[in-house]
């Protein structure tokens, strides 16, 4: 694993060892996703099921001002924080250890303007965290989402204020990246 582009171009992130239970997004389905919201990354992101960090890590090394990373798992806050130290990003970051809904629903005072959800495959654990997002209040104006899902996990069109924009796949692995609904697209 490793930061495709940005400021912490190259470095290279400590990967969960094989009895976690992390899933590291593939370079190569990392590189297709941040290409599709290349020009949506800015402001605050929340990489919730963190995992290693790298979702949220990459973010900010394209130009994102502040990541959130939200593990339930003390093994992956503490990868988080190894990754963290390694794109020399601390200022920028809050690691919170907790469960998703709780961070969601009673923790959280942030709006964020991009948001990745990567939980566990086939738990249903995207659709509760769309739709907790979907209410709006934890969401900028012009914020996208992006679920990582198996390619044949079936994803809501619309959840709330978001709205389903595209679905990538790429080596059977889909992300369906969601805005709000009625925003003005910079196309």
């Amino acid at each position: 694993m490793r930061i495709i582009a940005g400021k912490a171009r190259g470095t290279k992130l400590k990967s969960p060892s094989e009895d976690m239970p992390v899933r590291p997004t593939g370079d190569r389905v990392k590189e297709a996703v941040f290409s599709a919201i290349q020009f949506e990354i800015k402001g605050r992101v929340l990489d919730l099921f963190a995992g290693s960090g790298q979702l949220g890590l990459e973010a900010l090394s394209r130009g994102a001002e502040h990541a959130v990373f939200c593990d339930n798992n003390p093994d992956s806050i503490e990868l988080i924080k190894e990754n963290i130290k390694r794109t020399k990003s601390e200022d920028l970051c809050e690691v919170i250890l907790t469960d998703y809904k709780r961070y969601l629903r009673h923790t959280c005072t942030y709006k964020f303007d991009v948001v990745f959800i990567d939980p566990p495959y086939n738990t249903g654990l995207s659709d509760k965290a769309l739709a907790y997002l979907g209410e709006g209040t934890l969401l900028s104006t012009d914020c996208v989402v992006v679920v990582e899902c198996p390619m044949d996990e079936k994803k809501p069109e619309e959840t709330g204020v978001l709205k389903q924009k595209k679905r990538y796949t790429y080596s059977g692995v889909s992300c369906v990246v969601y805005t709000r609904a009625g925003r003005r697209e910079n196309e």
